[in-house]
């Protein structure tokens, strides 16, 4: 799910929160739209995972994505939330997803857990990278919105180390760092056949 470049689409809004301007919450909500899009793209890709890990690690990586699948699902509602509480109108089919995003479908489909945890490495970059990006460019506009970003990205920096964790050496190297393509990542990837 390496990302492309993004265009955000303002939304014309009728009213938003107190104190704050209009073009600034048109702006916002367009940033969180991009979000919406890109974590309700991730929950599912997630769990696309989960269902097709297989391999040696298989048990590992099954259990440890429903947990991510849960909170991921979480910030899907309180961005959608907070799109509202702006005044926009939080898109979240599966139409609006695909028409407005700037990324691939996840490539892989069952194959090995170490595999997927490269590629699954190159998707988080991807989704925290475009929340760093928000996150910049609510500073000034909406810290709540702001605030709100913040925490998601801790969190989703968070799984992107555990994601790692299987990839990675023990002297520190992630030998999938150069791949900008999933089935790049996956090739790249240690080898855990016997």
């Amino acid at each position: 799910m390496a990302d492309k470049a993004r265009e955000i689409t303002p939304q014309t809004l009728r009213y938003t929160v107190p104190g704050m301007k209009p073009d600034d919450a048109e702006l916002t909500v367009g940033l969180l739209q991009d979000r919406l899009n890109a974590l309700n793209d991730l929950a599912l890709t997630l769990k696309h995972i989960h269902w097709n890990v297989v391999g040696t690690h298989f048990i590992a990586v099954h259990t440890m994505l429903d947990p991510q699948v849960d909170a991921v699902r979480e910030m899907v509602d309180t961005t959608a939330e907070r799109i509202a509480t702006l005044g926009g109108s939080p898109q979240g089919t599966p139409g609006a997803i695909v028409a407005q995003r700037a990324w691939d479908d996840y490539s892989l489909g069952r194959d090995d857990a170490i595999k997927h945890m490269a590629a699954l490495d190159l998707v988080y970059a991807g989704v925290v990278a475009g929340h760093r990006e928000a996150i910049a460019a609510t500073e000034e506009p909406d810290p709540v919105t702001q605030d709100m970003l913040i925490g998601q990205a801790a969190q989703l920096e968070q799984f992107q180390w555990f994601v790692r964790a299987h990839i990675e050496t023990t002297g520190g190297e992630l030998p999938t760092e150069q791949q900008d393509t999933e089935a790049g990542a996956a090739d790249a990837a240690p080898s855990t056949t016997v």
